[in-house]
């Protein structure tokens, strides 16, 4: 596909690269050797085909740059690459708002522009965690309680005056034993999850923010938010996703970039990059197979004009930009 093509760069030094990558990159590439420290240099044009799978990981917020990668890659996609996770699901999945796709896991939720409601929402529930819906790293979350004196200026803030969306969930007591990561790989879950739990007066358990990760076997109610996420995240193509789970309860669908692998490798002897590679070779078990294996869909994706843009053969999970909160 003549569209499709990207520049190939060398790897940075091995600081820059994120988790997941030094995991793979390390159990694919070099082995016992350890990454090499190479200096970023554009070496190649690739016309992305039926030879290639790519591994999509840029981290939120989910903007018009990244929307732009994701349309590219459905070229590509269309032209044969394995597109890992899948472009549309990428778009599709707002890693808040997907949550909300399993009602019957997430904490009670709201999710509105009118200041009103939010605070409202407060009121009701005593105390209650309220979050932007494109952060990532526990950035501009907040806890507020009922009769907060900066509760207004924090709804304001994160409402952009109630112009923008935000989402407000009941606080969930059960953080103080920490947010666990749960990562899923083509549907199934790694059989540990990594708790973050918050440390000082800090009441977010993020890495980022300095949680502690703590591994621990899933529980058996894990396992049924697994499996009540699992089988819809394998149909969509999104074969590498973090649930956020807070004690009983769902609280995100991480699908851009999920992290945890090292930490819990390290604690557990686990492979779960050499695993994941299984995964995506098991499911692209050679070219021209597509991102979701072989069938009439692909077959129909093949015979469009090179300059053909039409939308993946999914539904969007959420409405259009003219829906209204």
């Amino acid at each position: 596909h003549p569209g499709a093509r990207v520049q190939v760069r060398r790897l940075p030094p091995a600081r820059h690269l994120d988790p997941l990558q030094r995991a793979l990159l390390h159990e694919r590439t070099h082995g016992d050797r350890g990454l090499v420290d190479a200096q970023p240099e554009v070496v190649a044009q690739v016309a992305l085909g039926r030879d290639h799978i790519v591994l999509m990981r840029k981290d939120p917020p989910v903007d018009a740059e990244y929307i732009h990668d994701t349309q590219i890659l459905g070229i590509a996609q269309q032209a044969g690459a394995r597109v890992v996770n899948d472009p549309q699901g990428l778009r599709d999945y707002n890693e808040k708002l997907a949550a909300l796709l399993f009602p019957q896991c997430c904490p009670p939720t709201v999710v509105t522009r009118d200041i009103a409601t939010l605070k409202a929402f407060v009121a009701d529930h005593g105390q209650a965690v309220l979050k932007p819906l494109d952060g990532m790293g526990g950035r501009s979350i907040f806890r507020a309680s009922r009769g907060e004196a900066n509760l207004n200026v924090i709804l304001e803030t994160l409402t952009n005056g109630g112009h923008g969306l935000a989402m407000a969930q009941r606080y969930i007591p059960e953080i103080t034993t920490g947010d666990k990561r749960i990562l899923l790989i083509d549907g199934e879950p790694v059989d540990y999850c990594l708790a973050r739990i918050p440390q000082g007066d800090e009441f977010r358990g993020n890495l980022a923010t300095g949680g502690r990760g703590e591994g621990r076997p899933l529980s058996e109610r894990d396992r049924w938010i697994a499996a009540q996420v699992g089988p819809e995240m394998k149909r969509r193509g999104m074969v590498f996703v973090g649930l956020d789970v807070i004690g009983d309860y769902l609280t995100e669908v991480n699908v851009t970039s999920p992290t945890c692998i090292r930490e819990l490798d390290a604690q557990f002897g686990l492979n779960i990059a050499g695993v994941l590679f299984d995964a995506i070779e098991a499911r692209h078990p050679g070219p021209g197979t597509g991102d979701r294996g072989p069938g009439k869909e692909q077959e129909q994706a093949q015979d469009l004009p090179p300059d053909a843009m039409r939308p993946d053969h999914h539904e969007s999970a959420f409405p259009g930009p003219d829906a209204r909160a």
